[in-house]
């Protein structure tokens, strides 16, 4: 269905594959701030060309070069990841709908994630590395539209994002990290560091590839 009530967090389809909306700027003629899902590329879209997708157990999806498949009957490991589905926060812990999260610790009836948020079994689907032919695909709107080209090299984007393309940031970008609330400017590129606005230094890899920063503004996307 066409998505009439934009909000944070809601997957959609835009251009045929999976996205999330990581912020909506209603001023904006672009007004949906979204990451496609399979490789975290910054994408500005209208409501009128999205469509919304609510994700359940058994689909399959392509997270961060990987093919997944959510389950909601098996037990989180960790080191693996989760999608929070059902968000119900305690005052201390910063996470919301459709959240992935790297899990650190498995507790009896909840996980503690590296971003240091308390999630209860209820409240997320595990991803579960793989998928099986009765499983439903949700990586594309329509499959049949996709190119045996673009599906083989979807299935193995892992390769391409572990390569030094997929570490790039620009001076200029600003990146957020809400486990330690801090939102900051890329001013420096030093060797394989980026040099934040507040001084601090962080791996090129950590920054563009870890779970606790996310990118929310872009100088190319901007310049776009």
């Amino acid at each position: 269905m066409k998505l009439l009530q934009a909000r944070k967090g809601q997957f959609v389809y835009f251009n045929n594959e999976l996205h999330k909306i990581y912020s909506v700027k209603p001023i904006l003629k672009q007004s949906l701030h979204m990451y496609r899902i399979k490789d975290m590329q910054q994408v500005l879209a209208r409501t009128d060309e999205v469509v919304q997708v609510k994700p359940k157990p058994n689909d399959s999806l392509i997270f961060w070069g990987k093919r997944y498949t959510l389950r909601d009957d098996v037990q989180p490991k960790e080191n693996g990841y989760i999608l929070i589905t059902k968000p119900a926060p305690d005052y201390l812990d910063h996470y919301s709908l459709n959240e992935f999260e790297k899990v650190d610790q498995v507790k009896d009836d909840h996980v503690i994630t590296t971003r240091r948020n308390s999630v209860q079994m209820n409240e997320f689907l595990v991803l579960v590395p793989g998928k099986e032919d009765s499983q439903n695909d949700i990586a594309y709107q329509d499959p049949s539209l996709v190119t045996a080209q673009q599906m083989s090299e979807d299935e193995n984007l892992e390769t391409i994002l572990t390569g030094e393309s997929a570490y790039a940031a620009s001076i200029g970008d600003i990146y957020a990290n809400s486990s330690r609330d801090i939102r900051a400017m890329v001013v420096a590129i030093v060797g394989d560091k980026a040099v934040l606005g507040h001084g601090e230094q962080i791996p090129l890899k950590e920054l563009t590839q870890s779970e606790d920063w996310l990118l929310v503004l872009s100088v190319e996307t901007e310049e776009a």
